[in-house]
C-alpha cells in the first residue's frame, strides 16, 4: 500500500486499495483510537454521498470504530459541510465523510473532520496512517459491554437545513425569485430544494434522483451546460450547480452565463468590504485563480494571498492570516464567519443575499470581474515526479513565460486526488494561450504520460 492520505483524505476506486472494506475497517479502528484520547466523548459521526459503494465503506468503518469501543452516529447521505456541522453540533469526537467529491461514481473516499468541525490536520492523518500500516493497535480488543454501538440520527438533515438558513439575512427573502438547482445526483438532492424553497424561491430541481451510479454524471458543478440551458429555458433569475458532496458551487446568471468561484469570491469580497465584514481587508485564493480576479481585487483595493491548491490549504492560510473569506476558482468558497469548511449551499445563500439586497441581477454583479482567457488541459500520467525534476519541461515552461511576458502566466501542477497533471495557460491572446497550453500538454504526455 502506498501513501494513504492525499490532499483531501483517502481516495481511489471503490473496492480497490486503498478504498477496500478491509482498509476502511482499519481506518475506522485507527480513527477511533486517536479519538479516545479525548475525555468523556467517544462518538464519531459518519455520513456519505450517494455512491453505491458508500454502503460497503460505511459498514466497514462502523465495524472498525465500534470494535475499538467508540459509538457511531449515522446520518446517511448528507453534504460534506453538513457532516462537519453535525460533528461539532453534537460534540462528537470526529466526523467521517464517505465521498469522492466531484469524481465519478466508481471512485470513493474517506475524509475526517475534528470535533471542532475543521478537517483534521496533516499530523493527525499521518498518525492514523501509521496506525493502519504498522498494526500497532491490532491487539486492542474491547469486549462485552465495552464494544461500541451504532445509532442513526434521524433529524440530522433538519438540523443542517436550519443551520444553513440561519446564514441568510433575516431581513431578506428569496420571494419572487425563480431558481434552478442542479444537485449532481449527489448529497444535496434532499436538502438544497428544501432550503431555497423555504426561503421563498420558486425552485426547479434537476439531477436530483440518485441511483448510486449517476452522481456527477455529466451534471452538477463540473458540467454546468445543462443547467445553463435550463435557466434560459425557464426564465430563471439564477442557476446553482453543486458537486457530488455539496462543498462547491458554480452559479449561472439570468442570461445563462457561468459564474466561476473567482466571480463569486469577487462579488462577496466587495459586499463584505462595503459592510465592514472583510476582516483584514484580505481574501485568500490559490494559484489557479484567474488573472481577472487579481485585477478586480486590485481595483477594489482588497489584499490577496494565494495558498496551495486545495481547500484545506486555503483554509489553513485563512486561519494563519486572519481572513474570513477565501476559495478556489473551482467553486470551493469558505466563509469562516459562517462555517468551518467550504459549503456550496451557504455560498449560494451569500451570493443570492447580495443579489436581493442590491436589486441587481447576477450578470451585473459579475461584471465587476473580467476573465482572462484560460486554457486548462488535464493530462493523464503514469507517475508524478517533481515538475522541477523534468529538465525539458522546465525549459519549455520558461520559454512560454518569456513569450507571455507580463500579460499572462503558466501553471503546471499535479492533481492531489487523481493521476492527472494540470497544464494551465492564461493570457489576453486566445490563440497564444491555446498554442502554449497544447504544446506543454504534449510534452507532459511524452515525458510522464
Amino acid at each position: 500500500m502506498g501513501r494513504l492520505f492525499g490532499t483531501d483524505g483517502v481516495r481511489g476506486v471503490a473496492n480497490m486499495e486503498p478504498m477496500t472494506a478491509e482498509t476502511a475497517l482499519l481506518i475506522g479502528r485507527a480513527t477511533a483510537h486517536v479519538c479516545k484520547r479525548h475525555k468523556d466523548r467517544h462518538r464519531i459521526v459518519i455520513g456519505k454521498d450517494t455512491r453505491v459503494s458508500g454502503y460497503m465503506i460505511e459498514n466497514a468503518l462502523t465495524a472498525g470504530i465500534c470494535s475499538m469501543g467508540v459509538d457511531v452516529l449515522l446520518v446517511g447521505p448528507m453534504p460534506t459541510p453538513g457532516i462537519a456541522f453535525i460533528t461539532h453540533s453534537m460534540r462528537a469526537d470526529a466526523g467521517v465523510v464517505i465521498s469522492a467529491s466531484h469524481n465519478p461514481y466508481q471512485d470513493n473516499g474517506i475524509k475526517i473532520f475534528s470535533r471542532d468541525g475543521f478537517k483534521v490536520p496533516d499530523t493527525v492523518e499521518d498518525e492514523i496512517e501509521s496506525l493502519v500500516t504498522t498494526e500497532r493497535i491490532k491487539d486492542i480488543r474491547p469486549t462485552a459491554s465495552e464494544i461500541g454501538k451504532a445509532h442513526r440520527i434521524d433529524d440530522a438533515i433538519g438540523r443542517y437545513i436550519v443551520f444553513c438558513k440561519n446564514t441568510f439575512p433575516d431581513n431578506l427573502t428569496l420571494s419572487g425569485m425563480k431558481l434552478v438547482l442542479d444537485c449532481a445526483n449527489g448529497a444535496t438532492y434532499k436538502v438544497a430544494p428544501i432550503i431555497f424553497s423555504e426561503l421563498g424561491a420558486d425552485v426547479i430541481t434537476i439531477n436530483d434522483h440518485p441511483n448510486g451510479m449517476n452522481i456527477n454524471d455529466h451534471c452538477g458543478a463540473m458540467y454546468p451546460e445543462t443547467l445553463m440551458a435550463e435557466v434560459v429555458k425557464t426564465g430563471a433569475q439564477a442557476g446553482l450547480a453543486f458537486d457530488g458532496d455539496g462543498d462547491r458551487l458554480i452559479a449561472i446568471d439570468e442570461k445563462g452565463c457561468q459564474l466561476t468561484g473567482d466571480h463569486i469570491l469577487t462579488i462577496c469580497a466587495k459586499s463584505m468590504k462595503d459592510c465592514g465584514l472583510l476582516r483584514n481587508n484580505l481574501v485568500i485564493s490559490t494559484p489557479m485563480s484567474n488573472f481577472g480576479f487579481y485585477e478586480a481585487m486590485r481595483r477594489l483595493d482588497i489584499q490577496t494571498a494565494a495558498g496551495d491548491v486545495g481547500d484545506r490549504y486555503v483554509l489553513k492560510m485563512m486561519r494563519e492570516r486572519g481572513a474570513v473569506l477565501g476559495g478556489e476558482q473551482s467553486g470551493h468558497i469558505i466563509f469562516l464567519n459562517h462555517h468551518t469548511t467550504g459549503d456550496g449551499i451557504i455560498s449560494a445563500l451569500q451570493l443570492l443575499a447580495i443579489r436581493q439586497d442590491s436589486g441587481k441581477p447576477l450578470s451585473e454583479l459579475a461584471a465587476i470581474m473580467k476573465i482572462a482567457p484560460q486554457r486548462l488541459i488535464n493530462v493523464t500520467v503514469s507517475r508524478k515526479p517533481p515538475i522541477d525534476s523534468i529538465p525539458s519541461l522546465q525549459t519549455a515552461i520558461r520559454k512560454a513565460e518569456v513569450e507571455l511576458g507580463n500579460s499572462g502566466r503558466v501553471l503546471v501542477r499535479y492533481s492531489g486526488t487523481q493521476a492527472i497533471c494540470r497544464v494551465m495557460v492564461e493570457s489576453m491572446d486566445l490563440a497564444l494561450t491555446g498554442r502554449l497550453a497544447e504544446s506543454l500538454a504534449e510534452l507532459v504526455q511524452r515525458e510522464i504520460g
